[in-house]
């Protein structure tokens, strides 16, 4: 006989095997976009990720990993696997959790529904409320990649339903060991994410409802405040000030007393464990249930904790990816506090046009020497003019922002009201509302949406007559905007379903309720209010919200269960259940049809294909490559340590080569790249020395050579050294004119340039620095250039922005995705020369298409190296006409019709098409041709005529994208009269008349 029990069971693992399925069914096969390549290739071989890291996570997916039977190619694949698991198990504690609730709540009720009835009222609960979870955008997304995030989902998951659990079972003997266990789960955690903590204030509140016979809203508070405190324990207590006590122990046995390096940590651990047994064997003697369960509790949230000896092991022996080298315990420390970020400020804090006034000193910064630690300097915080209260608008890197946003005029000042306006316009409503939206409600496409404006990454209900009135232009949807696989519209359903949920759960149980909304608000909005993001973001933020989401899964379960009593008042109780059930089921199934196919990344190669495969590719053998940001340098770390792929291209970043750990790695051998040619002593670039060096004109006619500024940069002699207001002597840039003169028979005889290029070979390299002050990094590129004397090929990234790359921007010959140095004469100092051959090489013979051309959906990532490639595909062809070599330019343009997506995705895409397409009419590819202006004719028709529809309503609005727009169907017509093409003329003529009467009304 079925019990509930086993009913309950039976349903939530078949929830499960449902869940996973579609997960499976919809991972990445290989590496995907952001962390993900940093965390295959760290979990791979156990390696140290970026700060705060992820211990736990890297050592259960390294497990995953092992399931590819040494085959490199499915390790990504295998460790996708495992957060579609983590995710699957995620659903299977949800369903547990809503039925745990629902049933709950419903033994509650005075109405007498038969049991049958009432358990299939409960079952579909939690199978709605699962399955809308299941489907959600935030949840799928990160369901389908190795990232923390799913991983993290479940623990949280896991922890409320421990909860749950003990709430249960409060009255048995030893339940509190649901207690420990939940604590010992906190622990586990933290080597995950630290976001499940906010769980602690959640699980606080069930405790106290369960305890207290008479709740009182002061106890309720003092319940908060107590939580929040053991919340902040953990957080800075456990995580931080355990390390710094440790560290201070270390200090004094190490420095003060003369012993052995980690003498201080062991002594240190040895008298916390000792503290520890006394606390809970006397607590245990007398009696103190309350003190010896929190002293048990602390012991397995340290238990937990434990994972992280993983980076301290594994940073000591000096992997290839080792962040932060955290081998001592002030590198630890500074890993685990994540001071290679900065803090917003919380509290109190500036404005974003206050001005410092002072420099207050902060903590101290140790760095491990032979034989001691030695202090290196204070951290230096700054003292401003003007302070506020909840500061949300302190950044000052986005101050036009900020006014723009506001309202602001360029002389007035902001004040607390605009703090306020900006949190509650912009954080909460941009930065979490709009997430929220995008999963129960739907979601506009996936293109970044900070600015506010009407195309890009807004909710969207699907009832155009709603969508009209807030965006614009929802009667003249673009093709792209009609089909985009992003376009997820839910019609309300999830919300509205979720708010009922929410009404009858108030009305039927409120302690509950408290401890669900509670939950709600901790992993939602009070992330919002700690994190105090700054606006423009580097990519969007909705997967830390999940938390939030999962909740309001629970009300959408407990919807049908409102509905079904509403029905029951007008039909057959059971009838009534079934049917509500089976029409309810249609909520989660439109968010699986909408959402499906931008979720399902099966056939998805690009990050490793379009980034790491054609970035490496592209590099000549034993080459350097700095890279900059996190997609053109994971990738390519993955592909490196997973996949073996082009091993021998030395990858440096330079965001982190300012790091004095950093470059001392760079003077190390990795896998088949040789060590940088590096002269610099450790002493020279070691933490706080020449972490920086301002500029101080010397007056200094003509350019100097980068080895005379590099000894004077780098020189211990007072007489090189300039003198602060303090009295200090510190080292600084002379000048910004720098020159290096050029040994042409090294160059030539390591081909650095293309022989025939050899007679532009410069007898100098002459440019001006571009920065006001010039970091480690810099310092550590203009060794690595001074001593390469030419033996190794140098790339840098097109990512790489100007203000890194010193100024030498004249000398960064362009082959494709990456630009090579070469000590070329420019023709103009913004010149750009282009390699026509490597372009050539790379493009036809040398790079991975990702699978473009089946694609159904492309990310935006994908999109941008598409239209990247595009117009490097377009432009070599145009350059090859004009070399007279038709036959490649020939080529080249079939290469871009055979390999690019069938659908154009941006303007910047439609620009490349335009070049291909000039070109395929010169080389007699008439046909081809013809189909790609009219496409590329009605792409740009369709997507001004959505533009211009909504600057009927929302002045000024993508004015300049509307004349880009135009520019390039002008560009077209031109083409096709060129070409004497009068049926396409006719067409571009016409969509470019209708658009320029349309603009004339608006």
């Amino acid at each position: 006989m079925m019990t509930y029990t086993k009913t309950n069971n039976l349903i939530g693992w078949t929830v499960f095997l449902l869940a996973f399925i579609v997960y499976w069914l919809t991972k990445e096969p290989t590496v995907s976009y952001w962390d993900c390549g940093e965390f295959i290739a760290a979990a791979y071989k156990l390696q140290v990720v970026h700060q705060p890291g992820a211990p736990l996570f890297l050592l259960l997916q390294n497990i995953f990993g092992n399931l590819a039977l040494d085959n490199s190619a499915h390790i990504a694949l295998w460790m996708n696997a495992g957060s579609a698991l983590a995710s699957a198990l995620t659903i299977l504690f949800l369903f547990w959790t809503i039925t745990a609730l629902s049933k709950r709540i419903l033994a509650n009720q005075t109405d007498h529904t038969d049991e049958a009835t009432s358990h299939i009222k409960i079952f579909s609960a939690g199978i709605i409320g699962a399955l809308a979870f299941t489907f959600s955008d935030s949840f799928w997304f990160s369901a389908v990649e190795s990232e923390v995030y799913a991983l993290s989902s479940l623990f949280t998951a896991l922890i409320f339903w421990l909860a749950l659990k003990w709430d249960a079972k409060a009255d048995e003997p030893r339940s509190s060991k649901w207690l420990l266990l939940i604590a010992y789960m906190m622990g586990l955690s933290i080597g995950v994410h630290l976001l499940n903590l906010l769980t602690i204030p959640v699980i606080g509140l069930l405790v106290y409802f369960r305890m207290t016979e008479k709740t009182t809203k002061k106890g309720i508070a003092s319940t908060l405040l107590w939580s929040v405190a053991i919340l902040a324990f953990i957080l800075w207590g456990v995580i931080q000030y355990l390390l710094k006590a440790a560290a201070q122990a270390e200090l004094l046995f190490v420095n003060g007393m003369g012993l052995p390096f980690g003498s201080g940590i062991v002594a240190f651990a040895l008298a916390l464990l000792l503290a520890l047994a006394l606390g809970i064997g006397y607590t245990q003697r007398k009696g103190n249930a309350l003190s010896n369960a929190g002293l048990l509790g602390f012991v397995f949230v340290i238990f937990g904790y434990g994972s992280f000896a993983m980076v301290a092991i594994r940073g000591a022996s000096n992997p290839s990816l080792n962040n932060n080298a955290p081998d001592n315990i002030f590198n630890f420390i500074e890993y685990v506090t994540r001071d290679q970020y900065p803090s917003a400020p919380l509290i109190t804090g500036p404005f974003y046009d206050s001005r410092p006034t002072n420099i207050a000193e902060g903590a101290a910064i140790y760095r491990k020497d032979a034989d001691k630690y030695t202090l290196v300097k204070h951290k230096s915080d700054y003292v401003y003019d003007r302070t506020t209260l909840f500061p949300r608008i302190h950044d000052q890197k986005r101050a036009d922002f900020y006014r723009s946003w506001l309202q602001i005029g360029d002389g007035q000042k902001p004040t607390f009201v605009d703090n306020i306006r900006f949190f509650i316009s912009y954080q909460a409503n941009v930065m979490y509302w709009r997430y929220f939206l995008w999963n129960f409600v739907g979601r506009q496409n996936d293109e970044e949406g900070h600015f506010g404006n009407y195309t890009d990454g807004n909710w969207i209900s699907g009832i155009k007559a709603l969508d009209n009135a807030r965006l614009g232009g929802q009667y003249s949807l673009s093709q792209q905007m009609e089909n985009d696989p992003t376009r997820n519209t839910y019609f309300f359903l999830p919300l509205l379903l979720g708010i009922v949920g929410l009404i009858w759960h108030y009305r039927k149980d409120k302690k509950t309720l408290s401890v669900t909304a509670l939950f709600f608000f901790f992993t939602g909005l009070a992330i919002v209010l700690y994190l105090n993001d700054s606006p423009i973001q580097p990519r969007e933020r909705d997967y830390v919200y999940v938390g939030s989401f999962y909740v309001f899964a629970i009300w959408i379960g407990m919807g049908t269960i409102a509905l079904q009593e509403l029905l029951s008042k007008r039909v057959a109780r059971r009838y009534a259940v079934l049917a509500t059930s089976g029409l309810l089921l249609a909520v989660p199934a439109i968010m699986a049809i909408q959402g499906w196919d931008d979720h399902d990344r099966s056939e998805k190669y690009t990050a490793r294909d379009l980034n790491a495969h054609n970035y490496l590719a592209s590099c000549e053998p034993n080459a350097i490559l700095f890279t900059m940001g996190d997609n053109d340098t994971y990738p390519l770390w993955y592909a490196q340590e997973v996949e073996k792929f082009r091993t021998d291209v030395r990858i440096v970043n330079i965001g982190l080569l300012g790091a004095d750990w950093y470059a001392r790695q760079m003077k190390k051998k990795i896998n088949n790249a040789e060590a940088l040619p590096i002269s610099m002593k450790e002493e020279q670039f070691t933490k706080g020395v020449r972490d920086y060096l301002d500029h101080y004109d010397y007056g200094i006619a003509g350019h100097i050579e980068i080895e005379k500024l590099l000894d004077v940069m780098l020189s211990n002699n007072p007489n090189d050294k300039l003198e602060t207001r303090s009295g200090q002597l510190v080292n600084f840039l002379p000048t910004k004119k720098m020159k290096y003169t050029i040994n042409k028979e090294e160059v030539i005889e390591n081909k650095i340039v293309p022989q025939n290029w050899q007679h532009l070979l410069a007898d100098t390299m002459e440019w001006e620095f571009n920065g006001d002050y010039i970091t480690r990094a810099h310092i550590v590129l203009l060794d690595i250039l001074a001593h390469n004397q030419w033996k190794r090929p140098i790339y840098f990234s097109k990512v790489v922005p100007p203000d890194e790359s010193m100024g030498l921007d004249k000398y960064l010959v362009n082959e494709g995705l990456v630009s090579k140095l070469m000590p070329i004469k420019a023709s103009t100092e913004t010149d750009t020369p282009s390699n026509t051959e490597a372009i050539y090489s790379n493009l036809m013979e040398k790079f991975e298409y990702g699978n473009l051309k089946e694609q159904k959906y492309l990310d935006p990532l994908s999109r941008n190296m598409v239209a990247q490639l595009s117009i490097e595909m377009g432009q070599l062809s145009q350059d090859l006409l004009q070399q007279q070599d038709r036959e490649r330019a020939k080529s080249i343009a079939n290469k871009a019709v055979e390999v690019m997506p069938q659908n154009i995705y941006s303007l910047n895409h439609a620009v490349g098409m335009y070049f291909t397409t000039d070109t395929l009419y010169e080389v007699n590819e008439t046909s081809k041709a013809q189909q790609l202006l009219e496409k590329n004719t009605e792409y740009v028709y369709s997507q001004l005529n959505y533009w211009i529809d909504i600057a009927a309503t929302k002045p000024d609005y993508n004015a300049y994208e509307i004349r880009r727009g135009m520019g390039l169907l002008n560009a077209l017509l031109e083409t096709a009269s060129k070409h004497k093409d009068s049926k396409m003329k006719a067409l571009v003529e016409q969509r470019y008349k209708e658009l320029e009467n349309k603009l004339g009304r608006v």
